[in-house]
């Protein structure tokens, strides 16, 4: 305020409203200009506030949005190391069924070994892609059940039940492959008869549900494994408490995987479908796309 007065005091002469003129400076007119300013201390004061406030509310809402990137790129970082268990943990049982078959029978092994090279080839088609029409996982999931086709022969039974209206909704990437794997390892393979995997899809109003049921023999599992807990987290990442996951024990007899996703749509449709394999639903019921 004292800079204020003297500089308005030394650039221009004090003006008398009553005489409607300048007069000449003097330190009453010093003085009248600093409580003249003095007046206006509670709107300077009121912009001060406001200034800091604004730069408050600023530097909260930076420091927010970059937290929340930092929460962001934690989940990103989580929900592809998930992922990525995923892909040795397949890959090592799938090895330890061939090995069984490399002294007893070369040509099913060799077989099963190129099979599975195209399989990873596909698991990795996607890259860091987290989310993919279901057909495409359908597509997964028939090749990886050829492979334990050529170990299992006849003792596998697949039984497929996917509507075509479910096949371009989005379902997160080998979000299937541990059920399937689970259903094989801990009821079908152990049973010296074999046994049946059916693969459900139901699109509802508002969700997806896929159920993998598949036979037992009476032997309890060998507990949900890292598939079972990989699958729990990666549905809490990607969808907090959207996505539902169970799973029931019917006596030893029958065993339950269900999923429920929220019903999101691809903006890809297909195009060129052809049917399944033999143990497969009508042509009408589930279609697979030619591979690119």
């Amino acid at each position: 305020m004292l800079v204020f007065a003297c500089m308005r005091w030394l650039m221009l002469p004090p003006w008398n409203s009553a005489l409607q003129q300048f007069v000449p400076r003097s330190f009453h007119n010093l003085v009248a200009i600093t409580y003249g300013f003095a007046d206006q201390t509670w709107t300077y004061l009121a912009t001060v506030i406001t200034a800091h406030a604004f730069t408050y509310h600023s530097r909260a809402r930076k420091e927010e949005t970059e937290r929340l990137e930092a929460q962001q790129a934690l989940a990103t970082s989580e929900l592809q190391a998930l992922k990525s268990q995923i892909h040795p943990h397949f890959l090592f049982n799938t090895l330890h069924g061939i090995s069984t078959l490399v002294d007893s029978d070369g040509n099913k092994a060799k077989r099963m070994i190129v099979m599975l090279s195209n399989l990873l080839r596909t698991a990795l088609q996607h890259g860091q892609t987290d989310l993919i029409p279901l057909h495409e996982e359908l597509v997964f999931i028939e090749d990886y059940l050829a492979i334990e086709k050529v170990r299992l022969e006849d003792r596998l039974e697949v039984r497929w039940d996917v509507p075509t209206g479910a096949r371009t909704l989005l379902v997160p990437q080998l979000i299937l492959q541990p059920l399937v794997e689970n259903a094989i390892v801990h009821g079908i393979a152990c049973c010296r008869e074999g046994g049946w995997i059916h693969i459900i899809a139901r699109k509802k109003e508002r969700c997806l549900e896929i159920q993998i049921i598949n036979s037992m023999c009476g032997e309890q599992p060998g507990g949900m494994g890292v598939g079972m807990q990989n699958i729990r987290s990666r549905l809490k990442h990607l969808y907090a408490d959207e996505a539902e996951f169970a799973f029931k024990n019917e006596d030893n007899q029958l065993a339950t995987a269900t999923l429920t996703l929220p019903r999101f749509e691809s903006p890809h449709s297909i195009t060129r479908p052809r049917r399944v394999g033999p143990a497969s639903v009508p042509e009408e019921s589930y279609e697979r796309p030619d591979r690119r």
